[in-house]
């Protein structure tokens, strides 16, 4: 492999990919085994970690699956040390696990807007904290935090998803502040509306057969034309977790067919 190629390469490296069982995160997770890295990942539940480690053979993936929930501290630990022992140091994480839910602010508990804080920013913070004094023993590092358009963006309904977003945002650019010296890379992929199974719902058809409203809507902010696929990331994941990057550091890189570069077409 010329030096060119193997900037591009992730041989030997150990990601760990959060929630990586479908969708995102388990493209991200694929892409990077292609790659040549070796797969670990997390689910908080048996069912979900068969279901997924199943997905995984039939790929010809060999990935390690843990059940561990990422906004427990001790749980996180716990998983971190069994990777060290089973795989090997982590070189690349990816914090990808996440809700949303679609609540009008009014109607939303303070319980829901916390779970969702909690998943989607604490959670990060909680695994990125956990893995760091590993890479700066090791001497290098990438954390890529899957961030959103909401990163940027508000819309009705998701206070609580676009303030974790948004923060974690600026907790990519503080990690990249705290630790840049330290020779690890800290970005962020901000997926624009992208086809998976949390997503299903808003691309339905009608019973007419017509477009779900959100989906011409989304449609017609999108110069590409067309939502993305979890095989989109595939690309950005890699360059962001190779060696490539490494003077890559604080960005958020949007992956979203050109919305957040278009006002929309004229009525």
């Amino acid at each position: 492999m010329d030096t060119f190629s193997k900037n591009f390469s992730l041989e030997g490296k150990v990601a760990l990919v959060t929630g990586a069982a479908y969708g995102i995160g388990f493209a991200i997770a694929e892409a990077f085994s292609k790659a040549g890295a070796k797969i670990a990942f997390n689910c908080r539940s048996q069912k979900h970690l068969d279901k997924a480690l199943a997905d995984y053979k039939a790929k010809g993936i060999d990935a390690k699956g843990y059940i561990a929930d990422c906004t427990d501290e001790g749980q996180v630990k716990d998983l971190i040390a069994k990777i060290e022992k089973e795989l090997g140091t982590i070189d690349i994480l990816v914090n990808n696990a996440g809700i949303i839910k679609r609540i009008p602010m009014l109607e939303m508990s303070v319980a829901d807007f916390r779970q969702v804080v909690d998943i989607d920013l604490n959670a990060p913070f909680i695994v990125s904290k956990a893995v760091i004094p590993g890479m700066i023993k090791k001497g290098h590092g990438k954390i890529i935090n899957i961030c959103s358009m909401m990163s940027e963006l508000g819309r009705e309904t998701v206070s609580a998803y676009a303030a974790a977003k948004g923060g974690l945002k600026m907790l990519t650019r503080n990690i990249c502040s705290e630790f840049g010296a330290a020779n690890i890379q800290c970005n962020g992929i901000g997926p624009g509306y992208i086809a998976t199974p949390q997503t299903a719902p808003l691309r339905q058809r009608q019973a007419d057969g017509s477009r779900h409203p959100f989906d011409s809507f989304i449609i017609s902010k999108t110069p590409a034309g067309r939502w993305g696929t979890p095989e989109d990331l595939m690309g950005p994941a890699v360059f962001l977790a190779s060696d490539a990057s490494d003077f890559v550091n604080g960005h958020i890189l949007y992956v979203d067919g050109g919305i957040l570069a278009y006002i929309g077409k004229q009525p």
